[in-house]
């Protein structure tokens, strides 16, 4: 689903939950990162260092920046070019003459600014014992801390500190030294911060935490040092929503708004499959059974996601196997991503065999992206399985009390210029072979597919499924295949009775 291969709004704007383009809540920026460019090294530092994980409503102020920057007019901008050129020779010349180490670029960049992205402490140690104030902001709220902290410098980060350096200054955005340290990945520099009086709670603009941000980039080492100071394992990023929609995309019944956001640290490790940090947040009081503000659970979202050692872990640790409160279930989840481990391991510990498909789940225009189409709604997930060419998953669901003998029942429209809505009552036999409910999305290449199909076939006939059950317009089993080309499988039909069937 879109939202998942994400949605929640991350440091930066976290997706929510629907795909790596949308927001189970997972932290991706949404900003795309800036590339290098022949700009001037100053002109990245303002816009590719400091803006690099921003909003575009901070990148509509980097342009402003741009076009202001260098037009500090009457500024003596002398030591900046020298720390910026990395010329320590005409840097002490010019302290030597008293130069204002002070001095800023029309953004607010100073001195120290630079040579702290530079990664140069030598230079930073020399401008603080020339009286360069260490708590300087440029337009954006970006201080050398910040930029120390963004780089993972952690011998920077304490000779700022030790200087004085403000460890909760934020950007216009929200986020602080904590919050890019812990996307760094550097847990010492984190200490270091958190030591020095740094909020473990701070929130960014749509409510992400450092916890998040450490969760989403799967750094469990940072993860434990901020729990270990207070850090909040049930804060909830921002609710917001967006109308969503799903092909046709142009009908207004499959037009929605869809709610992102609500994600606590659980759900971030759901979507990136981190069971480090799951295990420390689960330790803390973390709930196995959160849910983001659509009602995708940790447990759907990590089913949906592929990530089978967490979804054991989760189920494990009393996750609810059966949550649905968006419409669908991890069952589903693990049956669209044709994960027969997962699908086991939900079994096993009580999902429902029979449980139906809810709703349909929004996808982009010309995507890949997973989803349930209106088509499926209702479907149970044995038929699903049959659909989707997975004989195993179906003796697997069999043996913890499916029924086969399901029968589809749907009524959708197909496309934006159909004057009518389309009836459907398809069985598993039938979807096995082709019919009803749309294409897999991962399509094998043709032989590989009719030998799927095939075996699919077999076990729904095994199962007792009457092989000649027609669809409302008249089509059997036989008609799918025959349709597709399979030979195979329309030999294998005819050999068990099947008959053509009466297509109106």
């Amino acid at each position: 689903m879109c939202r998942w291969s994400g949605s929640a709004a991350a440091p930066a704007g976290f997706r929510s939950i629907r795909s790596p383009e949308c927001d189970v809540s997972m932290p991706t920026t949404n900003n795309a990162e800036l590339a290098e460019t022949a700009e001037k090294p100053h002109r990245a530092l303002r816009v590719l260092r400091v803006l690099r994980r921003a909003s575009w409503s901070a990148l509509g102020l980097a342009v402003l920046v741009l076009v202001s920057a260098g037009a500090a007019a009457g500024r003596d901008l002398a030591v900046i070019d020298a720390v910026r050129n990395a010329d320590g020779e005409a840097l002490r010349a010019l302290l030597r003459k008293k130069a204002d180490v002070n001095v800023a670029e029309a953004d607010g960049t100073t001195a120290l600014h630079w040579a702290s992205y530079a990664d140069d402490l030598e230079t930073v140690d020399l401008l603080i014992r020339a009286g360069a104030l260490v708590n300087a902001a440029n337009d954006l709220g970006v201080t050398p801390l910040w930029t120390a902290s963004l780089n993972g410098n952690a011998a920077m980060v304490r000779r700022l500190l030790a200087a004085g350096a403000n460890p909760n200054a934020a950007l216009l955005l929200g986020e602080t030294p904590v919050m890019v340290a812990a996307r760094s990945g550097n847990a010492e520099i984190v200490e270091m911060l958190l030591a020095k009086g740094a909020n473990a709670n701070a929130r960014a603009a749509r409510g992400q935490t450092a916890l998040m941000w450490a969760v989403a980039q799967k750094h469990s080492s940072v993860v434990k040092a901020l729990i270990g100071h207070g850090a909040d394992v049930h804060a909830r990023s921002d609710v917001w929503s967006q109308v969503m929609a799903v092909p046709p995309h142009g009908l207004p019944e499959y037009n929605r708004a869809i709610p992102h956001g609500g994600d606590t640290a659980m759900m971030f490790a759901a979507r990136v499959g981190d069971l480090a940090s799951a295990k420390l947040l689960v330790a803390a009081g973390g709930n196995v059974n959160d849910q983001d503000a659509w009602g995708v659970s940790a447990t759907v979202l990590a089913a949906h996601s592929g990530f089978g050692e967490l979804v054991e872990f989760l189920l494990e640790n009393g996750a609810d196997p059966n949550a649905a409160a968006a419409g669908f279930t991890a069952l589903h989840e693990a049956i669209m991503r044709r994960d027969e481990k997962i699908v086991g391991a939900l079994l096993a510990h009580g999902a429902d065999p029979d449980a139906r498909l809810q709703t349909w789940t929004p996808t982009r225009r010309s995507s890949k992206d997973f989803h349930f189409g209106p088509e499926l709604v209702g479907a149970t997930p044995f038929w699903l399985a049959a659909r989707f060419s997975e004989p195993a998953v179906m003796r697997l669901l069999v043996e913890y009390g499916a029924d086969p003998l399901f029968v589809h029942h749907v009524d959708y429209r197909r496309d934006e210029g159909a004057a009518e809505r389309r009836s459907e009552a398809t069985t598993a036999l039938m979807a096995a072979a082709g019919m009803g409910g749309g294409t897999p999305w991962v399509q094998p290449d043709r032989s590989e597919r009719e030998a799927l199909v095939l075996e699919t076939v077999k076990v729904a006939i095994d199962l007792g499924i009457d092989v000649n059950a027609a669809n409302t317009d008249g089509r059997t089993a036989l008609d799918a295949a025959t349709s597709l080309k399979f030979e195979r499988v329309v030999k294998f039909l005819v050999e068990n009775g099947a008959r053509p069937g009466m297509s109106r």
